[in-house]
């Protein structure tokens, strides 16, 4: 179902006469558009009329957005690592940001308005080559040709679906009724429909066209072939290079590496960090406005702890300057640093999880932690034990986890204080979350955890691994072509401690007094055990 604007549940009659349908899909706006809309809508909300069939809609902006939307990530229900939608109220599932998940067997991926523009939407759908895409942003009805997928047997259909009550009454529901990839032959997923087109992503060499072949919109364009492959636009730039590539932006590395099309830029990569819209670096604009939860102006701070002592003497003062992490870094933020050991420091997180969530940093500039000398080893043992010792004064555990990024700058190992009482639990959700990710972890459960990571370190994969509380420690290596989230660890746990608001670090953000006095309140109560003193 296109644009709902809060006008109308799914018709129960619909359902009948054309169904049982299983879910209803929305894309587009959900949300009234006028406060007159808001109480006829509220009767679904509050419980006074109901929602028929499963519900599950993305456009999470209009009148009344903000508190519903609120009160349903308050929800303890909602709590944790939820993928496949936070329960609104019976049969409405609101998918937020971005994500997949399971139904009736068939994988859906879902990306909202919120978390990408055009060029994003292109970008994932030439990557993830779904048989079925369904959008509702333009308000119009259009049904493309199927096209064949690059690198794949099976064709993708487009269709964008007009506003619910439009007045030109085109068409804004369509049925669909897939078979899952998993029970289809062979020969039943390479069928191609006589009118099925090439790919609207091939790419043509431009300087050397051949004779007589149509040259087909280039890939700067990308972003415009749902709607109208034909009619000429505006170009923002000259090639595909000037654009950035989404993936290095928002994760800070892509698996297409040199043969992406699109700008790796280091700098763009930082200020997405900083929380910087995506369209804004890419276009000089956002649409979306003041309805956008990023910011629309270049920041001078990082998300990430940015400090570095002068005169460490490693690495040139371009990195020093550019690093989060470096201590020599001119934008050092040291009321953060707690202590300053030979080989690593420890910081207060910038938008902590919980109080006291830590990060025990390499004062060297390396990637990981796993794969510096022995010493530097025996030192962050030294950190983690005695923050385990600190920590179960207080009647809690820790978590250590480390994303390690095969393209990464600066390495931190997290460490996030839990209640005892949710120890044990610890391991489960992680495990859970994997298999939702579709992944199980590697498990290691000695007390030569890290030395046996360290071995089996392989620099040509990047890395998640995370240490529990009793040593097991679950380890996952990334695939060249997996989508695996950045933020993954710091969810699981938003998750763990029923705070799945503060999954994002931007909803953490506090002001530098107070991170001052957090700081401070940190270092005094540590100082008996701080192994560098």
């Amino acid at each position: 179902m296109g644009d709902v604007q809060g006008e109308d549940a799914p018709d129960p009659v619909v359902n009948k006469s054309a169904g049982p349908f299983d879910a209803l899909l929305c894309v587009g706006q959900f949300f009234p558009d006028s406060p007159d809309q808001l109480e006829e809508f509220n009767e679904y909300i509050e419980g006074r009329s109901r929602i028929p069939i499963p519900t599950y809609f993305i456009g999470d902006y209009g009148i009344g957005a903000p508190k519903i939307l609120s009160g349903a990530a308050k929800d303890p229900m909602n709590k944790g690592f939820k993928m496949d939608g936070l329960k609104v109220c019976e049969n409405l599932y609101w998918l937020r940001g971005s994500g997949k998940f399971s139904l009736n067997g068939l994988c859906v991926a879902y990306l909202s308005d919120s978390s990408g523009g055009d060029s994003t939407v292109s970008e994932l759908v030439a990557e993830i080559k779904p048989r079925y895409h369904v959008a509702g942003t333009m308000a119009v009805f259009y049904a493309r040709e199927p096209y064949i997928n690059v690198d794949a047997v099976h064709v993708t259909r487009f269709f964008g679906l007009a506003p619910v009550g439009n007045r030109n009454k085109q068409k804004f529901m369509h049925a669909i009724s897939p078979t899952p990839a998993s029970t289809m032959s062979t020969s039943e997923l390479c069928t191609k429909p006589p009118n099925t087109t090439l790919s609207p992503y091939t790419i043509v060499d431009k300087a050397s066209p051949t004779d007589g072949a149509t040259k087909r919109p280039d890939d700067s364009d990308a972003q415009y072939w749902r709607y109208d492959v034909s009619r000429k636009r505006q170009k923002h730039g000259d090639s595909d290079g000037d654009k950035l590539c989404f993936k290095y932006v928002s994760s800070g590395s892509c698996p297409r590496g040199e043969k992406c099309h699109f700008r790796h830029d280091a700098d763009a990569r930082e200020q997405s960090v900083r929380g910087v819209c995506f369209d804004f670096l890419n276009k000089g604009k956002c649409e979306r406005g003041q309805d956008c939860n990023f910011k629309h102006s270049l920041q001078e701070e990082s998300e990430g702890f940015s400090s570095r002592r002068s005169g460490s003497g490693t690495g040139n003062s371009n990195r020093s300057k550019e690093c989060w992490f470096c201590l020599s870094s001119p934008s050092v933020e040291s009321h953060l640093i707690a202590t300053i050991g030979e080989h690593y420091y420890c910081a207060l997180a910038k938008g902590p999880l919980v109080q006291d969530h830590l990060l025990i940093i390499p004062v060297e500039h390396s990637p990981n932690t796993l794969s510096l000398p022995s010493e530097c080893e025996k030192e962050l043992s030294r950190f983690q034990s005695s923050l385990k010792a600190y920590f179960k004064n207080q009647g809690k555990e820790v978590v250590f986890f480390e994303w390690v990024s095969k393209k990464g700058t600066h390495a931190n190992l997290q460490a996030v204080p839990i209640p005892s009482s949710r120890a044990s639990s610890a391991e489960d959700i992680f495990n859970l979350a994997a298999n939702k990710l579709g992944f199980k972890f590697s498990t290691i459960k000695n007390s030569e955890g890290r030395k046996m990571l360290r071995t089996h370190f392989d620099r040509n994969f990047s890395l998640f691994y995370v240490e529990v509380p009793g040593g097991t420690i679950l380890s996952h290596a990334v695939e060249e072509n997996e989508k695996f989230p950045v933020q993954f660890g710091r969810e699981v746990m938003a998750g763990l401690l029923n705070i799945a608001d503060k999954a994002d670090w931007r909803n953490c953000q506090l002001s530098k007094d107070e991170e001052s006095k957090m700081a401070e309140g940190f270092k005094s109560q540590f100082e008996e055990y701080d192994p560098s003193r």
